[in-house]
């Protein structure tokens, strides 16, 4: 171990849709304080790049979809073999292909949605609470969004997929505990190729209504979730927490 790597701390997470972006940003925060990482994604090259830049000794990458119930079991074997553990959760895989009115709105699209955001997010916390957290504890952190918490003009099915992960972490939370809390991150926009198409090219304007002055970053929400994971937040469970630069700030008076 050099000087500039941590301390093993002996966990280990299990991150979806991590091969860029904002899973990316939250195995990064974790790897960087000595957990060991399995991320998945669908590329399996870059998911392949993402390994190596996380460090190949401290990260493994399962590739698949997430929707993909045999994947969600290797993924979790793979963890299992190769560390012994699954001590986290992050269920943070999504997808978002429609953008239009909720009238018009494919119901078969709004079937995919919920497959990948939401039963996706199940299942893998059925394999994990199954593998290692029901007899040994553990923790997971559900990616929600503000859209799940608020109405969403033209990105309906995403919204109400993310209102279904906000109440997803209350059941799991529930019916986990008191062997694993569970909770959920609802970030506003954060600078990611998922989310590009609501601010490329107008960053400034897209930023002017956050009273913090600018739009999210990936190692936002990892702070957030490698706090939510950590023994500091040891007695909160079932909670979601808005990470949004102060942006519902502007719905008072």
């Amino acid at each position: 171990m050099t000087a500039q790597e941590p301390a093993p701390t002996g966990r280990v997470a299990l991150v979806t849709g991590a091969s860029r972006g904002i899973g990316y940003g939250i195995a990064e925060a974790l790897v960087a304080r000595g957990d060991r990482v399995v991320i998945t994604g669908r590329n399996e090259d870059t998911l392949a790049e993402a390994v190596q830049k996380l460090g190949a000794d401290r990260c493994i990458g399962v590739p698949g979809k997430a929707h993909d119930e045999a994947h969600q079991a290797v993924a979790v074997e793979r963890a299992m073999e190769a560390y012994g553990r699954v001590d986290y959760l992050v269920n943070n895989a999504g997808t978002n292909p429609v953008f239009g009115p909720i009238a018009e709105l494919d119901l078969a699209v709004a079937r995919k949605v919920f497959e990948t955001n939401v039963v996706s997010a199940l299942g893998f916390a059925q394999q994990t609470w199954k593998a290692w957290q029901k007899d040994n504890g553990g923790a997971i952190v559900n990616i929600a969004s503000v859209a799940g918490v608020a109405a969403s003009p033209f990105i309906g099915a995403y919204g109400m997929s993310k209102a279904a992960m906000v109440n997803l972490t209350l059941q799991l939370a529930h019916e986990f505990a008191p062997a694993v809390r569970v909770n959920a991150i609802a970030p506003a926009v954060v600078k990611t190729r998922f989310a590009a198409a609501i601010y490329e090219g107008r960053e400034e304007e897209a930023a002017a209504s956050y009273p913090l002055g600018r739009l999210g970053l990936p190692e936002d929400i990892g702070g957030a979730a490698a706090f939510l994971l950590s023994d500091a937040a040891g007695w909160v469970t079932g909670q979601t927490l808005v990470v949004d630069g102060g942006l519902f700030l502007n719905a008072g008076v």
